[in-house]
């Protein structure tokens, strides 16, 4: 049997434990993933093994939600965090990537988490999931990939406000994204040789200097030494016309110059389907592209869907990297 996915409880008053329940019902046997939280966290009445380690999904019985217990230090409310669940949330996530690293979990896919009560409670030091999984893993950087069947996406800067990305965005920058994101489409994503396109920053890809210089002056030379270099490279792409059906056949992934640029289309294309990819990393890691939605947590309103997919695409991309490797 292929080792099971690690996926983190995440901030237990969110909908992340009601999801994860949602997600076991729904997907076939034998379940692809043990959760690792505390059990008293889960929705009430949830059937729960508990078991020593992944391998134990061996002799899981399919009909119980399989767990690696992990104590928290209180209950959780729906829609209040607790700071005092910080260091358990933090645990967790340093306890599914060890899993991940050691070959006891095929992959780790989390659910969300509120930094703010990280900060509160614990002093986490890190501005989200990926810049803590990246250090975890000695990463010298990280990448987000927003996927789905329709698009791929990356955003070479991600959050930042609009006026500093001309500045964030260097040439060093944007070729670390590129080559990040054709390793990954090669290693986790089983493609050969992977067809990028890449978006211009300015509208009209700057129109020739009439809109902005960063195409003259060093992203159209960015890809053409990337192209000579073998990259199946293509761009820079006015945004506006890179993303309808005839565009997105023509790449397999694109990579975006800011967060709006990427995840405006994505979100509009399969909103409920996106996944939050992390390439870049030395395991495979996955999420629902959702927030902790407080508002709705307990109140049996959360929608499974992301991370169904999430934990499916973990599941190809594992299955792709045991063939490549």
């Amino acid at each position: 049997m292929t080792a099971p996915i690690a996926l983190t409880c995440g901030e237990p008053s969110g909908i992340g434990p009601e999801i994860a329940v949602a997600a076991w019902a729904a997907l076939p046997r034998p379940c692809p993933f043990v959760w690792i939280g505390d059990p008293r966290h889960l929705p009430e009445g949830t059937p729960v093994t508990e078991l020593a380690s992944p391998a134990a999904m061996d002799s899981d019985p399919p009909d119980r939600f399989p767990v690696l217990r992990h104590d928290f230090a209180a209950p959780a409310v729906p829609g209040q965090p607790d700071p005092a669940n910080a260091a358990g949330v933090i645990a967790v996530i340093e306890r599914a990537v060890a899993l991940a690293q050691s070959g006891e979990a095929s992959a780790v896919c989390t659910a969300p988490i509120h930094k703010k009560a990280l900060i509160d409670g614990a002093n986490f030091a890190y501005p989200g999931h990926t810049e803590f999984l990246a250090a975890l893993g000695s990463a010298p950087r990280a990448v987000m990939m927003l996927a789905s069947d329709q698009l791929r996406v990356v955003p070479a800067t991600i959050h930042i406000a609009l006026q500093d990305v001309p500045a964030a965005l260097t040439p060093a920058l944007l070729r670390d994204t590129i080559e990040i994101t054709a390793k990954g489409l090669r290693d986790q994503f089983g493609i050969a040789r992977p067809r990028i396109a890449v978006a211009g920053l300015n509208p009209h890809a700057g129109e020739g200097g009439a809109m902005g210089r960063q195409e003259l002056d060093w992203i159209n030379d960015l890809v053409a030494e990337m192209q000579a270099e073998g990259h199946a490279l293509t761009g820079p792409h006015p945004a506006d016309t890179l993303f309808h059906a005839a565009a997105r056949a023509r790449y397999d992934a694109a990579v975006a110059m800011y967060h709006d640029q990427a995840l405006i289309p994505i979100k509009t294309l399969d909103f409920d389907r996106g996944v939050n990819v992390t390439l870049g990393l030395p395991f495979i890691r996955t999420s629902p592209d959702h927030g902790t939605a407080f508002d709705i947590a307990g109140k049996g309103l959360a929608n499974p869907t992301s991370l169904i997919e999430a934990l499916k695409l973990a599941q190809r991309m594992a299955a792709s990297r045991s063939t490549t490797s």
